[in-house]
């Protein structure tokens, strides 16, 4: 359906692109979280959430 909507060319650079594009994302991701207040963001991960507890 995708190939019918913008064409086999675009939907075969997509493909070749999608590799390097989720490697940008990747790195563009560890980036945020170590530019921001790391603890900010990974209190929202399950298995790192649970030894970072803070005793009030």
């Amino acid at each position: 359906m995708l190939a019918k909507l913008i064409g086999p060319r675009y939907v075969q650079l997509a493909k070749t692109w999608l590799p390097t594009l989720s490697a940008w994302g990747a790195v563009g991701g560890v980036t945020l979280v170590y530019a921001t207040d790391w603890r900010v963001i990974l209190d929202y991960v399950p298995y790192i959430n649970g030894k970072f507890k803070k005793d009030e």
